[in-house]
């Protein structure tokens, strides 16, 4: 999937060791300009992708991501992790979000929802 937004707040870099050695993640909220009220989101990047993507507030960008949730202790935590991100200039330009498209699995069951080009899948 992929959005486009202005970069909002850059969270502090957050550093760890694990069984593979030490891993890098930063954090950021984009802002999008959706309608009368704009909507904040925030994503994070994993290892040498935070200086490739050289984040800078107040700068609009295009986010490619995935959503991935889990579970830990009986309760899911989900994330949005961007794998790639181009800046796009410094003016925002109209909320922009696509996805690829996904073949059914199964018939929904609980409600009947019509795709929407413009809007978040959930």
């Amino acid at each position: 999937m992929e959005i486009i937004g202005k970069i909002a707040q850059l969270l502090p870099l957050v550093t760890g060791q694990g069984k593979n050695g030490e891993w890098r993640k930063q954090e950021f909220i984009i802002e999008i300009a959706d309608g009368q009220f704009p909507k904040k989101i925030c994503f994070s990047l994993w290892g040498e992708k935070i200086d490739q993507a050289g984040l800078v507030v107040n700068e609009t960008v295009k986010v490619f991501f995935d959503i991935e949730s889990r579970e830990y202790n009986a309760r899911w935590y989900t994330e949005a992790k961007a794998w790639k991100v181009e800046k796009q200039g410094s003016v925002a330009p109209a909320t922009t979000y696509t996805t690829s498209p996904q073949i059914p699995t199964e018939p929904s069951s609980s409600f009947n929802a019509s795709p929407v080009e413009d809007d978040l899948p959930f």
